[in-house]
């Protein structure tokens, strides 16, 4: 299941000041380590353990039709300006889910960076060809942070 750093608050808040990133990735730790990262690089991060609950969380999944099963309120709540994806995982790759997110017409401009353990250049040919903003090989770093919000598009209301 998706969850986020950040809980509802009980009061109003612009969540438009914190870039929102969602992480894809099957490994917990993983997911931590880049939680932390981009937390400190102030941003507001979702986590998602692998990328069929990614796609339900951003209303791609099969059947889902975001814009009717949701409020307008809970849309801009949701709204993410990257995606940051492993690319080994169970069920659904990196990659597969790269392709759902560039084939979407209200996804595709939201930037995908890829993260591997592995350094197969036709793996990463592969995902930039088709439509990483980046390739970042794992384990990651606080200096990958920063390349990380160079690709975050502030997306208009």
């Amino acid at each position: 299941m998706a969850s986020s750093s950040s809980s509802l608050p009980s009061m109003e808040f612009d969540f438009d000041e914190k870039p929102h990133v969602l992480a894809v990735d099957d490994s917990l730790i993983d997911r931590k380590v880049i939680e932390r990262l981009l937390i400190n690089s102030t941003c507001r991060v979702t986590t998602a353990e692998n990328g069929k609950r990614a796609l339900e969380y951003l209303g791609l999944a099969d059947g889902q039709h975001p814009s009717h099963s949701v409020s307008n309120h809970t849309l801009k709540h949701l709204k993410v300006n990257m995606i940051i994806t492993d690319y080994s995982m169970p069920g659904m790759t990196g990659y597969e889910l790269l392709k759902r997110i560039k084939e979407s017409p209200t996804m595709k401009e939201i930037p995908v960076v890829v993260v591997s353990s592995e350094n197969i250049p036709t793996r990463i040919n592969q995902c930039m060809e088709g439509g990483a903003q980046e390739f970042l090989l794992k384990p990651l770093q606080l200096s990958d942070a920063t390349k990380l919000r160079c690709h975050i598009k502030k997306l208009n209301n």
